[in-house]
């Protein structure tokens, strides 16, 4: 592994500007390293995520987990449940096990792995620390209407569109 490769650019740093609010957990610290339990050898278990502060408009909500720093052009997606209820405003730890832990018509798009889950960092082994970006997108509508299979590209591309606030919990990993 090429350890002298830059870090990638912050990826939300190069979108329209948005609203932002506070993204907290009880699990994960912006700008520390997570525990293992939040990674793919510890466990795959989402971390619990709370928000708030987010603006009025808000009829949605997308969580999403990426990893800018994955050795590939286009980084790599661990996490994605689209269709939130705008009166919800944490995630329990655990709920991106699968959809049956999630509240009213929310859902999972697949991953970069291929799951309908989240799955934890699980950077290279030797690799660098990897920043892993938890974010609360706060949306204009209720539904983004998107299969289950949609490609994250795709499915980002929706959420920008639908937009009016976003709030971002940066974690650390290194193997």
């Amino acid at each position: 592994m090429n350890l002298d490769r830059p870090l990638a650019q912050d990826p939300y740093g190069k979108l329209p500007g948005a609203p932002s609010f506070p993204v907290t957990s009880t699990d994960i610290a912006d700008g520390r390293p997570m525990a293992a339990t939040f990674t793919a050898g510890g466990g795959n278990v989402s971390p619990q995520l709370a928000w708030s502060g987010f603006p009025d408009s808000t009829r949605g909500f997308v969580v999403t987990c990426f990893d800018p720093d994955a050795p590939t052009p286009s980084g790599w997606w661990h996490w994605a449940v689209v269709d939130l209820a705008a009166d919800l405003t944490e995630l329990e730890q655990g709920a991106g096990q699968s959809d049956l832990m999630l509240p009213g018509a929310a859902m999972h798009l697949r991953g970069d792995d291929g799951e309908h889950a989240y799955v934890g960092a699980a950077p290279p082994r030797g690799d660098r620390e990897h920043r892993y970006y938890f974010v609360v997108h706060a949306l204009d509508t209720e539904t983004l209407e998107l299969d289950e299979d949609v490609s994250l590209a795709k499915a980002s591309m929706r959420i920008l569109n639908h937009t009016v606030g976003r709030g971002v919990l940066v974690a650390t990993y290194k193997s």
